[in-house]
């Protein structure tokens, strides 16, 4: 079990259900430690504002004192983006500031930071008023706000086995 999701649990094809929460909730703006979970190399096909090039999808478990979730993140691998790809790079200890360095995707997963998390708001499809969460900064170590660690919420207390009751 994740420390992450403390609640969660695999389901037997039988099991009852009956929790409607909203899988996708939308996490307050604010600072976050982040544990970057999963890397993908994905390509850009390119758009108004961003030319084609690879790109990294970044699934990031964030967490503080009172919240946490999953947020997915791109990183562009353009020049236009070089300055996101050093504060990530940084953010996570394999870079220090102002100097070059070799992207290693290899040690991505697993890796640790402190981020700052906005909302962004947009229109879909649908024309329904939409919001998700973004990462909008990745803080180098040395400059990071002090951000409160994340307690796992408490167990429930198992119920003591007792001989012939079921």
């Amino acid at each position: 079990m994740s420390e992450y999701e403390p609640m969660s649990r695999e389901f037997g094809w039988d099991d009852e259900i009956q929790n409607d929460g909203n899988p996708f909730q939308t996490l307050p703006e604010g600072d976050y430690h982040f544990t970057v979970k999963k890397f993908e190399r994905a390509r850009h096909s390119g758009s108004e504002k961003i030319p084609a090039c690879n790109k990294a999808i970044l699934t990031v478990a964030v967490r503080s004192a009172e919240t946490s979730g999953d947020v997915l993140t791109n990183l562009f691998l353009h020049s236009k983006f070089e300055w996101k790809l050093c504060q990530f790079f940084t953010s996570i200890g394999q870079r220090r500031h102002g100097e070059a360095m070799r992207m290693n995707w290899g040690a991505v997963p697993g890796s640790t930071g402190v981020c700052h998390v906005g909302v962004r708001k947009w229109t879909g499809n649908d024309g329904k008023e939409r919001e998700s969460n973004e990462i909008t900064e990745f803080y180098d170590p040395e400059n990071a706000p002090d951000v409160p660690q994340w307690t796992e919420l408490p167990q429930e207390t198992p119920t003591p086995w007792s001989s012939g009751s079921f």
